[in-house]
């Protein structure tokens, strides 16, 4: 029975019983490592550590000063700030019509500027332009104007999400006079774009009205000759002078109509139905064609009969007092588009050259990089990591070669794979002999 037992407890697995030290306190296990383990491992092994970390340091240093230096030049610019100071102030001389003219100087702020001017400037006219202008496929060794024009777009930054309002251009280059030229070369090439397109509300504006100033001259010529012949045809020259006041009262009034709404047409391009300055104007209109009717005309831009007593204007006087009207409602309308045209040209004018230069590009002093400093500070501390972590590994090899069963495992484990290398090099051997 007491030998049973003793075999019993020699047969018990040693975790079951606590190590117990000399003092009865726990002793650590065998596999645990501590950071003095860490240290002492570390220590034996030190010339691995500097070895390794030198290596890395002075490979850092070689590569930072074989890395290519690049100097990085920048343009501030200002974006065309929309401003209706000018056109206010000509609206006022319009009279009743002075209202047309304030909403179509309006700024209605549907748009962030910054957005659209960034786009253009990375638009790939410009980039094209710039990428011709100074040879850069030949300097980025390009063989496609694509190409080039991608590697120019890695060089070079536009940001205006700045919360100063400003357009910050960035070129690098490795000449810094180049970096300079080209930065400005931005500026350049934006406004030789800009002159073929209308950007700013001042120029659509100008645009617009230029359209219409066109066809209302055409019509106030052909109104002209339309009264002439009549002249000629009836003889008459002048009415009287009550009927004469009625046909130039809805000819202005119908004149004040068609410029409402060639205005409302002009504000539905950039602004929507619930605007505020939009609803107005639509209700200035319906006001004017409610005065016209009372007078006893139309509201539509056709031909439209005027009520006057048929005792004061004979047949032949009537016609020609419809013609007379046709030559006072384009007279109206080409003075207001007229005006309208001046203050949009005014508008676009005092946008100067659409962007202005705050801070011009210059030759950078410092380049931009490679930033040496940096790199060899990382490259040494990223040496030293993979130092510790070799020479951890080396002594975790060697803690596992040291176990006779887990040496035993990598042995079978090498020649498992080593016989079946030998296994496929005999039948290579045997296939070809």
């Amino acid at each position: 029975m007491t030998s049973d037992t003793h075999i019993l407890d020699q047969d018990e697995p040693a975790a079951h019983s606590p190590d117990i030290s000399i003092d009865g306190g726990p002793v650590p296990h065998a596999d645990e490592v501590s950071v003095l383990d860490i240290l002492v491992v570390l220590a034996e092994r030190k010339r691995i550590v500097f070895f390794i970390t030198a290596i890395c340091a002075v490979l850092s240093i070689v590569v930072s000063f074989l890395l290519p230096v690049r100097y990085t030049a920048t343009v501030t610019v200002l974006p065309p700030q929309q401003n209706s100071s000018i056109g206010a102030a000509l609206s006022s001389q319009l009279g009743s019509l002075g209202s047309v003219a304030a909403l179509a100087g309006g700024n209605l702020g549907l748009r962030n500027p910054n957005e659209l001017y960034v786009g253009m400037l990375r638009s790939r006219s410009v980039e094209d332009a710039i990428v011709a202008q100074y040879g850069l496929m030949k300097e980025y060794r390009k063989r496609y104007e694509s190409d080039a024009r991608k590697a120019f777009e890695n060089r070079s930054v536009v940001d205006g999400s700045g919360k100063d309002g400003l357009i910050h251009i960035s070129v690098e280059d490795s000449d810094p006079i180049r970096a300079a030229k080209i930065a400005n070369s931005f500026v350049d090439q934006f406004r030789n774009l800009s002159q073929s397109i209308a950007i700013t509300e001042a120029s659509q504006r100008r645009v617009f009205f230029e359209h219409e100033l066109v066809k209302a001259k055409d019509n106030l010529a052909d109104s002209e000759e339309a009264l002439k012949r009549t002249e000629q045809k009836t003889g008459v020259i002048q009415l009287d002078s009550q009927a004469r006041a009625l046909i130039e009262s809805a000819a202005t009034l119908r004149a004040q109509i068609s410029a409402r709404e060639v205005q409302i047409q002009g504000m539905q391009t950039y602004a929507t139905g619930e605007n505020s300055q939009l609803i107005q104007a639509q209700r200035e209109l319906e006001g004017l064609r409610a005065q016209l009717a009372k007078l006893g005309g139309s509201g539509d831009i056709g031909d439209g009969e005027l009520l006057v007593p048929k005792g004061l204007v004979p047949e032949a006087g009537l016609e020609y007092g419809r013609k007379l009207r046709d030559v006072k409602y384009y007279e109206t309308i080409f003075e207001i588009l007229a005006r309208q045209f001046e203050i949009a040209k005014l508008d676009e004018a005092k946008e100067g050259a659409l962007i202005q230069v705050v801070d011009p590009a210059i030759p950078p002093d410092r380049r931009s990089s490679p930033k040496r400093a940096l790199i060899i500070i990382c490259a040494t501390l990223a040496g030293f990591v993979l130092a510790i972590a070799t020479v951890m590994f080396q002594n975790f090899w060697a803690r596992m070669e040291a176990d006779p069963e887990v040496s035993q495992k990598i042995s079978r484990l090498g020649w498992n794979l080593g016989s079946r290398a030998r296994q496929k090099h005999a039948e290579s051997r045997a296939a070809n002999g």
